[in-house]
């Protein structure tokens, strides 16, 4: 048996450094490519997508359907109620009566010996209430660890059974698989992206925010957060999704008498706002395996002195590079962005907290409401004077990349108008709907792969191999890797 374990050992030293050698020729023969291109070139995608009306799924589509049975818990999902994921929020509706707030898991589906017991909470949303939300939280749990969980345990209730994978324990060199969706909605095109991304399965889903587009509808139709809630049940229910709150989620309308923003966003989805010591539910921070990831509100006071500064301030100076060497920040409103769409519509946050990015060595900015897909090179804007109106980014390998990801399938369509000239800091752009991957390796590389929607099919439209700021802070990653079929 110990020499066994011996052979084991070595070979999966051996794996590592093969991987290590391949990436390192991978990047090498990348960067030679590179120095053919001039420095800044950007890629236009020459791919145009076949023209079709972006429209919700009529309320009767399958993936809408209400589970069977007496009052059936509908709507189930999972997020981290820690920065680690030792706590997990489980959460669900029942429609017919309060039932049961008590979820039971264990380490199998035969043996769910552990209980936690949850809370109800409802609102109201002008003419619309809610069915019954319960949140429970499990609590000691293992890292890197499946645990099965059942609810609706209540006499006389349908009783679902779920199961999931805690997170990885923070480390610099295990392995993290990140998915990237943003601006889901629920369309046809949605439907498309979420069975693209779930035949990869991350480990976590970093959501750059914009979920169920239910303010599209009259009156902000709220049976439109049911339908979506029952619709991304099928990946929410089995790894937990890192939230982010976008413009869809503010549901601000005096003219409904709906003042406190939010409201539905946060009865529905908590986030672990308490253990990353924010003060409020919409910036927070996580900490999955070698990746540290702080998540900002677009839409909440960031200027200095306000309470969103003030923590992301101290929030980066929490960050130990040692143990997580990936940094990376999730926020709705993108800082750079060349499509018309939104334009400069970033700009307020990206002054106010771009230096401390870039003083951070950030690895990567992670953005969503342009409907489109967009990443950068390295590119800073630090020393933009607003007084005197020179705006000029230049290259910069201590910058984040940044990566626009609102493609995600939602009701309003596509973002089809680029600005021109490409500027220089525009890597590679294309206006389709899809999501992204992101293979975090070890403490230096990552790879990160972008997937078109492509009439039905999933496109390896975009792929990069990203090196650590922290570790690898010369390397001039963001010049390599383009895999479109476009030249400069």
């Amino acid at each position: 048996m110990h020499t066994v374990a011996i052979q084991r050992r070595r070979h999966g030293a051996v794996t590592l450094l093969l991987v290590a050698a391949a990436v390192v020729l991978l990047s090498a023969a990348a960067q030679t490519a590179a120095a053919h291109r001039p420095r800044g070139c950007g890629v236009t995608s020459k791919y145009v997508r076949k023209h079709q009306a972006s429209e919700d799924m009529p309320l009767d589509a399958d993936v809408f359907a209400v589970p069977p049975g007496r009052n059936a818990p509908q709507q189930v999902h999972i997020g981290l109620a820690d920065q680690t994921g030792t706590s997990m929020f489980v959460s669900w509706v029942t429609v017919e009566a309060e039932g049961n707030s008590t979820v039971l898991y264990g380490l199998a589906a035969d043996k769910l010996d552990l209980a936690a017991e949850g809370t109800i909470t409802r609102y109201t949303y002008y003419n619309y209430t809610s069915g019954y939300i319960h949140h429970a939280t499990l609590t000691n749990l293992q890292h890197g660890t499946r645990y099965h969980y059942a609810v609706g345990v209540g006499v006389g209730d349908t009783v679902r059974a779920f199961w999931f994978t805690t997170p990885p324990a923070p480390g610099p060199d295990v392995p993290l698989r990140l998915g990237l969706i943003g601006d889901l909605g629920q369309t046809a095109d949605s439907n498309s992206t979420l069975a693209h991304y779930e035949s990869h399965q991350g480990d976590a889903v970093l959501f750059v925010g914009d979920l169920s587009y239910a303010d599209k509808h009259p009156l902000h139709d709220n049976n439109r957060w049911d339908t979506w809630g029952r619709f991304a049940e099928r990946s929410v229910a089995y790894q937990p999704w890192v939230w982010t709150t976008g413009n869809h989620e503010v549901d601000f309308a005096p003219e409904l008498g709906e003042l406190a923003p939010f409201k539905p966003f946060t009865h529905r989805y908590p986030t672990p706002w308490k253990a990353s010591q924010s003060s409020e539910p919409y910036w927070y921070s996580v900490k999955l395996g070698p990746a540290h990831i702080i998540v900002l509100s677009s839409y909440s006071a960031f200027g200095k002195y306000t309470p969103q500064y003030k923590w992301v301030e101290a929030e980066l100076k929490r960050v130990d590079r040692e143990v997580t060497p990936w940094l990376f920040i999730s926020t709705h409103v993108p800082w750079y962005n060349s499509n018309n769409f939104h334009y400069m519509e970033g700009e307020p946050m990206r002054a106010q907290l771009e230096k401390m990015a870039v003083d951070a060595r950030v690895d990567a900015v992670f953005a969503g409401h342009v409907h489109a897909y967009e990443r950068t090179h390295r590119y800073s804007n630090i020393k933009y004077n607003v007084t005197d109106g020179k705006c000029t980014p230049i290259a910069d390998r201590r910058a984040p990349v940044y990566v626009v990801i609102g493609d995600g399938g939602n009701v309003e369509g596509l973002a089809d108008e680029l600005t021109w000239p490409q500027p220089a800091y525009s890597a590679f752009r294309e206006y389709s709907f899809g999501h992204a991957v992101l293979d975090i390796k070890n403490r230096t590389h990552a790879y990160y792969a972008w997937y078109r929607n492509h009439d039905g099919n999933k496109v390896t439209a975009d792929t990069m191999w990203f090196t650590n700021r922290y570790h690898m802070p010369n390397h001039d990653d963001s010049m390599t890797m383009i895999t479109a079929k476009a030249a400069c």
